[in-house]
This record gives C-alpha cells, structure tokens and sequence, in this order.
C-alpha cells in the first residue's frame, strides 16, 4: 500500500475507533493498538507532510503558540438561563409553556463546565469559540482540538452546522491535576470547572492536550441541510454524526414526569465521573421555541433547576489548630470521614473561637456538614440531640502548638502567636514570598520550601538568594536540572519590583492592591521605613489599622535587617511605573465572585494599570460589575441600579 493510501486508511480508522470509544463507550480495539496505529500515522505524516491534513487524529496533540486569543462574533447568541430552586418552580414553568399548547420537555444534567460553540463546514471542524458575552466570545480552535471527543471531521457532511457544548474536566483528570500541582509546589484548582476554564484559556495548546477535557454537545444552533423536529431528536442525530451528546437526557410531558427525571439525575450524582449543578429543562419542540421567545438575553423555553448545597451528618472527633503565616491560629475540625459533593471530607475550617461559640461546637458532636459553593467543607450546625454527655465548650490553646510561645487575642476575633520566629509562620512566609503574586519564583513551592528549612538551608527570605545550585541538586526530588531551573527563578524574581516585594513581605492588611498603592506613593523601600500613620492614611482607601500595620512593620529591628540583606542581594526595591494605557481612565469596576482563571487581586491589578479604579461597593457611580461564580448582594444591588455586569471573558476582551 503506498503512503498517501496508508495514512488515509490510518486516519478514517483512527476516527472510526475514537467515536466508538467516546461516543458509544464501545471500543472495539485496546489503547495499546490505538496508539501504535497513531504512531505509525504520525510517522508517515512526518515523512510525507505533502499529505498533512487539518483533520487528522495528529493534530488532537498541540503545539500551536498563540500571543493571545482573537474574539468571535458569534453567528447565534449564546444566552444562559434562569434558575430556579424548588419543584414549585418547575410546576411552575411546566404550566406558563403549556399555554402554547401540548407541549413536551427534555430534561438532561447541566454539566458544570464552560460553554462554547463548534462551528463545522462540509462536515469539517473550522472554528471554535468560548460564550463569552454570549455575543462575542474567544476562538479557541487549536485548544478544542486537543480533546478527543470533539470530531475534527463529521461521518457526514453538513453544508453549515453550529452546535454547543460544554467542556468539563472529568473528576479523575482534576484529582490528578492537582495532585501534580501539589508536588510542583503550584496553586491547587478550587474545582474542576475552574479548572476546565484554565485549561481551555492556556495560549499553549500543548498544556491544554495534557489536561485531558472533554466536552458534551447539548444544543444544535444552526444546522444547513439537516431537519429535525424536537431537541432530543437533534441529539440523536449529532450522535449518529459523530459527537458526544449529553447523557441521561429524557422527554417528559408534565412537571411529575420532570421532577421524577430530576431526582433519578439527583441520586447519581456522585457517582458521576463528573461535575454536575443541576438539571437543565427545555421545550422539546423546536417550533415552538422562536415563538416563546427571549427575555433580556434568556430564553423563556427553558430553565436550569439548581441543585441545593448536599448536606450530611458526622463525628467530630477532635480540634486541631494550625498557625498561619501572620500568626493566627486557626481551628480545624477533625470529622469522621463522609462523602459530601463527590469527595470524602475529613476536614473543616471552624474560622475562628467564636464561630465556634456562636454553634456551640464541642469535640464528641454530630455536626451538619456541607460544601460552601460545593468546594469548600463547612460545619453548618451541631445536632445537639446526639451530643454525648460530659462534653466542655472549646476554648483555645494558651501557648503555640508551633513554638509554644504564648498567644494573643486581638480585636479581630483572632488569637495570633508571639513569636515571630515561628516555625509554622517561617515555613508559610517563605512559601507567600515565593507565590506566583509575590516574587513568582517558580519551582519553589511548599515541599521545596520544607525542604529547604529542614535543611537548614534558610532562615529568611534573604536566604532564598544565597542558595547555590550545589545546596540544591542533593535534595529529594531535585537533581542538577531542577536545581539549575530554581536558581535560574530565584535569580529573575530579583527584577520582580518594589510592588511584589512589599506584598511577598508578607506584611498582615497588606495585599496586592495596597502594596502597589505603597509603591506607587512612596517610591522606594527606604521611603516607607519613614512613613507615618498620618500619610498612610491619607492614600485612598487605606485606614488607621492598615497605616498601623505598615508602620509596625517597619519599625521592627528584623525588616530592617531582612531589606538591608535582600538589597545587597541585588533584589530591586525601587519603583517602575509599569507601562499603561488610559482605556478605563474613569471608570469604576467592582469586583464580585469567583473569577474562573484569575484572582480578584490580578484583576484589580489589571484594571488600575489601565487608568480604572477598583472599587469594594456598588453605586450609582459604578460603570461595571465583574461577577465570577456565587457572586453576591453587590451583583444584586448592580441589577438593582442598572449597572452594567460582565463575566470574565468579557473583561478579557476590554483589556485588549
């Protein structure tokens, strides 16, 4: 057989084979067959680049470089839905659709994901886009390539077809993910929506082809030369095309039948191998859906019923405390292990002494445990019918379980350790100082950091700056190009500047927004050595008990010692004016929520570097609302006022 003939034999095969595994879950090779088919095409391609096609299986690997991503106006809007939170409600949109007559409904899971639209020519992948807006979003095609379950080539060829999906990161791919990130010492993905967004925003397509998402098709927006009658029916004929539809979807007449389906979703929910928020309700004729129509954006054909927080009841057995990098100590609930949102929880913050008191919480409880925005485990209430005899209320350590040094509680609510030489809070410091935010040394994350303490390699984060490649390689899991890599960060964070060096000191009130604030106002570091509370004061948006913290700070005999040693170093502690544009000069942003792929403080950042003005509360004066997931009463005050919200995506494409 000659090349050209062998490579397209390889590739009908190969997409063949890969809709029989993620479309019908029925493969009819093993992985090991199908990677050598792979290898052998990727090798005659390499041969013969004569032959290289769009389309073929090759291309799922990555590699194209992009210096960002460019917006798409979408050729059909891609809105979202109302939410609704009880059954009631649901009767209730069953009966307002049945006005326009005997209507039926698909119901099916709301993946909890990030929704994008794939846009198809004569059967070819062409083009595909995140929401966005919902009118315009980001082309993020080489990306979407990368995951398997999206057809590069259809088995049939549309003249024009347009559907959406979502893409999720499976549960298994997450745990991984951060368990990698862990050992590498990065910032761990609060959950696998999050990090689906982060994944499918990397401008390299190679780390997007590492983190294995994946995608289910659950609405047909534009379709040349294919007829159906009903959203179901649609479904079933994107699969015969191809792609991977979403699972355990039904047609229901009444809101018995939906309620029923819902509940059935409900019970196997956990056990899903991936994240779900709800359940999605839709007008299953599709006729009828231009005549209901829209409402702002939102079609009124369909609502998305919320799952509400899954609560449990377990033992606590005990209250352990760690002491953070400022000092505070902060309790932490020991419970006996439950499945809660598709993790096992052991473990629960109980914040501070007098949320403890305000539940009663006492060691020996049944406690209501829940997962706050289904990531994090809270103590939501003690079953005080269940509480055993001969229980004490809590009361917090006297001295460190650190260093044993005595304790103190301040105004805030929060007992804080003495000693500055705490080893828990010289392990945490250092680690702050190395982040991503602060001096983004890269590499020298948590285990590194302990590693280096244990050592008795430093003491400080001047330290950091005296280490040499040979004091390194010897290290568990380091060796000479680790080494060689981690002095190499350690080397560029000295070019960091005076704003990341003010915020990697660690110093308590003071964050990113603030330390850029000190920067800008005081020009070197020398210059805040002098500061007083009066001037501090007077910077915008800054108070007495963060003037106070300031001066605190550098009025102890140790910074003094730290900034002389990190100077001499060669660390840069004077200030550049970063290079910005006047795009948002008088603006106003809020911020609200949880940003998919960036922090609150980078996206302040991004704003004052553009002439905007970040603000902490909503008015009539507000220009935007940036909301992120479980946004609260700012979002609702914004729509109250009228002011204009936007997601992240959108934000991004501002910034341009």
């Amino acid at each position: 057989m000659e090349a050209k003939e062998r490579i397209e034999f390889l590739r009908k095969e190969l997409q063949r084979h890969s809709i029989l595994y993620y479309v019908y879950d029925a493969p009819e090779i093993s992985d090991f067959e199908y990677d050598a088919m792979f290898d052998e095409l990727k090798k005659l391609e390499e041969a013969h680049p004569e032959y290289d096609s769009p389309t073929s299986p090759t291309k799922r690997v990555g590699g194209a470089v992009l210096d960002k991503f460019e917006k798409v106006t979408h050729r059909n809007r891609m809105g979202s839905l109302d939410d609704v939170f009880s059954y009631d409600a649901v009767s209730d949109f069953v009966r307002d659709m049945k006005v326009y007559g005997d209507l039926t409904f698909s119901v099916e899971p709301k993946i909890d994901g990030l929704s994008v639209c794939l846009h198809y020519e004569n059967g070819v992948f062409t083009q595909g886009a995140t929401r966005g807006d919902g009118s315009v979003g980001e082309n993020v095609t080489e990306n979407l390539k990368t995951i398997g379950s999206i057809p590069l080539r259809l088995t049939g060829e549309p003249p024009l077809l347009e559907v959406r999906g979502e893409v999720y990161m499976p549960k298994k791919s997450f745990i991984e993910l951060n368990e990698l990130r862990e050992i590498n010492g990065e910032a761990l993905f609060a959950n696998p929506r999050n990090a689906a967004a982060g994944s499918l925003r990397q401008l390299d397509s190679k780390i997007t082809a590492e983190r294995k998402l994946d995608i289910f098709i659950f609405n047909v927006q534009e379709a040349d030369g294919l007829t159906f009658e009903t959203h179901t029916g649609s479904l079933e004929q994107m699969s015969r095309l191809g792609f991977r539809v979403i699972p355990y979807i039904k047609e229901a007449r009444d809101a018995d039948e939906i309620i029923e389906h819902i509940k059935k979703i409900g019970e196997l929910r956990q056990d899903l191998p991936f994240d779900i928020d709800g359940v999605v309700i839709k007008v299953n004729e599709l006729d009828m859906r231009p005549r209901i129509g829209e409402n702002t954006g939102r079609p009124k054909w369909a609502v998305a019923y919320k799952f509400p927080p899954e609560a449990k009841l377990t033992k606590l057995t005990d209250i352990t405390v760690q002491v953070g990098r400022t000092g505070v100590l902060t309790p932490l609930a020991v419970l006996e292990p439950v499945r809660l949102a598709g993790t096992t929880v052991r473990a629960a913050t109980l914040h501070n002494i007098d949320f403890i008191n305000s539940k009663d919480i006492r060691i020996g409880d049944t406690v209501e445990v829940s997962k706050a925005g289904d990531i994090i485990p809270e103590v939501r209430r003690v079953e005080l019918s269940k509480r055993p005899a001969g229980t004490a209320p809590y009361k917090m350590p006297e001295f460190c379980p650190s260093c044993g040094e005595p304790v103190v509680r301040d105004d805030e609510a929060a007992v804080r350790c003495t000693n500055s030489a705490c080893p828990a809070q010289l392990e945490r410091n250092l680690v702050h100082f190395a982040s991503r935010d602060a001096m983004n040394i890269d590499g020298m994350g948590p285990a590194v950091v302990k590693a280096f303490i244990d050592g008795g390699l430093i003491n400080d984060a001047a330290d950091i700056y005296k280490l040499k490649k040979e004091d390194i390689a010897p290290l568990e899991r380091m060796g000479d190009k680790s080494a060689e890599n981690l002095i190499t960060a350690i080397e560029n964070s000295k070019k960091a500047g005076l704003d990341r060096l003010i915020y990697a000191l660690g110093i308590r009130n003071i964050g990113q927004k603030a330390a850029s604030a000190l920067a800008a106002e005081f020009g070197n570091i020398d210059a805040l050595f002098e500061a007083d509370v009066e001037r501090l004061s007077a910077i915008p948006d800054f108070g007495e008990i963060t003037a106070l913290s300031v001066v605190n700070f550098f009025s102890h005999p140790q910074s003094k010692k730290l900034i002389d040693e990190l100077k001499a170093a060669g660390v840069a502690t004077e200030y550049e004016k970063k290079a910005t544009s006047d795009k948002f000069t008088g603006l106003t942003f809020v911020l609200t929520g949880t940003l998919p792929t960036m922090t609150r403080e980078q996206a302040e950042a991004m704003i004052t570097e553009r002439g905007g003005k970040a603000s902490s509360s909503v008015s009539k004066n507000t220009s935007y609302v940036l909301a992120g997931e479980k946004a609260g009463s700012k979002l609702t005050k914004a729509q109250a006022l009228g002011v204009r919200i936007i997601g992240e995506e959108e934000f991004l494409l501002m910034c341009e």
